[in-house]
């Protein structure tokens, strides 16, 4: 049985690195007669191998080489919003020729919960804000009352700067000296 799932595990590597979009749990699950959460458990252990796998709301990427929304210039965010402006928030960021890699907030138990997102373009953004409408989980900004992190890269240093303001004009951009915890009891 461990032979098979070796084998299953080297057969999605090479099935991932021969797409071009993100592939879902359940395409994984259908092309290889396996069911979803064994994908997962597949996926996670590949991860532990340190393969670049990374899971986005789209499906799972396999990175061979940095794409290219990863090049150029890689900073980290701290953002205060509601759900209604996550839209206006990512538009600021693709609008601009970057793209938001994550979002994670500070947790008092596990450090940290980072989730990928690689939200590169206005069709990302509006997929992801739909699937948010529709989900009845509780986004990471909802732990910490709005406040969360984003790494977004950009093509150059002007373009994060201009990022920033667009995101400090519309009140979305928190003070450098925020974190962002979970409130105490």
């Amino acid at each position: 049985m461990n032979s098979n799932g070796n084998l299953r595990r080297t057969a999605i590597i090479s099935y991932l690195q021969r797409q071009a979009d993100p592939v879902s749990g359940a395409e994984l699950a259908r092309q290889f007669g396996v069911s979803r959460q064994r994908i997962v458990q597949d996926i996670a252990l590949l991860r532990t191998e340190n393969r670049s796998i990374i899971s986005t709301n789209k499906g799972y990427v396999l990175y061979q080489h940095p794409p290219k929304k990863l090049s150029g210039f890689t900073d980290v965010i701290t953002v205060n919003h509601t759900a209604d402006q996550a839209l206006e928030e990512m538009y600021a960021i693709v609008d601009y020729g970057g793209a938001m890699l994550d979002v994670f907030v500070d947790h008092d138990l596990y450090d940290q919960i980072r989730v990928d997102l690689v939200i590169n373009d206005r069709e990302d953004a509006e997929e992801f804000c739909e699937k948010m409408k529709r989900s009845r989980s509780e986004s990471l900004k909802g732990l910490t009352e709005g406040c969360h992190y984003h790494t977004i890269t950009a093509p150059s240093k002007k373009a994060l700067d201009l990022i920033r303001e667009e995101l400090r004009t519309k009140g979305i951009l928190a003070p450098a000296n925020i974190s962002c915890s979970l409130p105490a009891d």
